[in-house]
């Protein structure tokens, strides 16, 4: 068990020029220089170039402003992009405590906030859900937010590598991204990790409490800490973790059905009949409900625009599903022919899909490539059943898409947990549902 909370290091936003302010006095590490108030960064020949009211100086490409207060003072960064890629992308300003630091990366100027770890868990835990949920709720995703953060931090990748891994053949197309990738800071603000937002969310009493009342505890399995994944609904069957990201398996990241029953109720999911028929169906699951006063527990405003994330559905033209996977993959299949699932996870989720056009055929996967490529942002989930419309000569004149879930199904299902926390299980109940034989344990004092 360590001493001493660690503190983490969060990539905020990468942009050419950055608008802040500083609330209170920051001074410049390893320099005389104070800065206060509305403040810019820009770049010039690989140099940061910082401006307020009073002066213009030219530095390095990394400086790092630290708080003479860190726990009254703060700064603002002027419109941040949030929901990158996703349907509620959007700007907003936002507040963070602690050291702010910038780093010219890539002809950007990275922000990174530098915090310690719980007062990051206090803002992730408000941004990832509603901060007036169940204090179960709240405490079980305390737990797998610190537990998935630190195996990050334990798993970090050698500087230089790639951030995604691809498997390229003659017909096939494999990629998947991971979120230990980022190599100058430990996780991003996004949801590409966990959504942090700031202090513009981290003082609501019930988050405080339920991360106050787990302090340092982490989930663990053969005494290494969980990589605690997980998703805003599973669709009734939760997903393993080989089947999202690298082919390495992890024992307590079970496939199961979202019911808490002693009968056998496993589901061949991998094969087409039976995953058709658990799709196009609204089988009991935990995360099955329209409850909306638990909805809102989970589901932030932006998020509450969504309601169709158990089941949902959508339809395409042929020019529009031809036009937006030649838009988002660069390749030209012609007109789409067909989408088969070559292979299946266990939650009937594709791995694998095969594009058949007039022009070109390809097996894509895993599943975040199928998301991305058939949907402006990200498809809800890849647990998808395609319906062809009409055909003229074998092209079909559209595609109906039903699908399960929303997001990768692996872990924790955010939605089912917060039922599980309304019908009164505990945290430790709710965590060793979706994290099979693990245990929790203390991490620091």
């Amino acid at each position: 068990m360590l001493k001493q909370e660690p503190n983490i290091e969060v990539g905020i936003v990468g942009k050419k020029n950055i608008s802040f302010n500083l609330s209170g006095n920051f001074q410049l590490e390893n320099s005389p220089y104070i800065y206060f108030g509305e403040c810019t960064a820009s770049i010039d020949t690989n140099k940061l170039v910082i401006e307020n009211a009073d002066n213009r100086r030219i530095f390095d490409e990394e400086l790092c402003f630290i708080p003479s207060n860190m726990s009254d003072q703060h700064f603002e960064i002027h419109n941040v992009l949030i929901g990158i890629d996703f349907h509620w992308e959007k700007e907003e300003d936002q507040k963070f405590q602690g050291k702010l630091k910038l780093k010219i990366i890539e002809g950007n100027i990275q922000i990174i906030n530098i915090l310690p770890i719980e007062s990051y868990l206090k803002s992730v835990i408000s941004s990832e859900m509603n901060a007036n949920s169940s204090i179960n709720l709240l405490k079980a995703h305390a737990i797998i937010s610190r537990s998935w953060l630190i195996a990050q931090i334990s798993n970090k990748k050698v500087l230089n590598q790639p951030e995604a891994s691809e498997e390229i053949k003659k017909d096939e197309y494999i990629k998947w991204w991971d979120r230990e990738d980022h190599h100058y800071f430990h996780v991003c603000a996004d949801d590409h990790c966990q959504r942090y937002q700031g202090i513009n969310r981290s003082f609501n009493p019930n988050v405080v409490k339920a991360v106050t009342e787990t302090r340092g505890m982490v989930l663990t399995y053969e005494n290494r800490i969980c990589d605690a994944r997980y998703s805003k609904s599973c669709g009734g069957y939760t997903e393993l973790f080989e089947n999202c990201w690298e082919g390495s398996s992890h024992p307590y990241l079970k496939s199961f059905p979202d019911i808490d029953s002693d009968d056998n109720l496993q589901i061949d999911l991998k094969t087409e009949e039976n995953s058709r028929n658990f799709i196009l169906n609204s089988p009991e699951a935990f995360c099955n409900t329209n409850d909306k006063k638990i909805l809102s527990q989970v589901l932030n405003d932006y998020d509450l625009d969504t309601q169709d994330f158990y089941r949902w559905k959508l339809n395409y033209s042929q020019d529009e599903l031809s036009s937006l996977i030649k838009k988002k993959s660069g390749i030209d299949f012609g007109k789409i022919i067909s989408l088969e699932a070559v292979e299946r996870g266990e939650s009937g989720r594709i791995v694998k899909l095969k594009i058949s056009g007039t022009d070109k055929e390809l097996i894509i996967g895993k599943e975040l490539v199928i998301r991305r490529w058939l949907s402006e942002t990200h498809l809800y989930s890849s647990a998808i059943i395609f319906e062809p419309g009409n055909k003229i000569n074998g092209i079909p004149e559209s595609f109906t898409l039903y699908g399960s879930g929303w997001g990768h199904g692996v872990g924790l299902c955010q939605i089912g947990a917060a039922v599980m926390a309304e019908k009164k299980y505990d945290y430790s109940q709710i965590l060793m549902h979706y994290y099979k034989d693990s245990r929790i344990e203390m991490y620091y004092s």
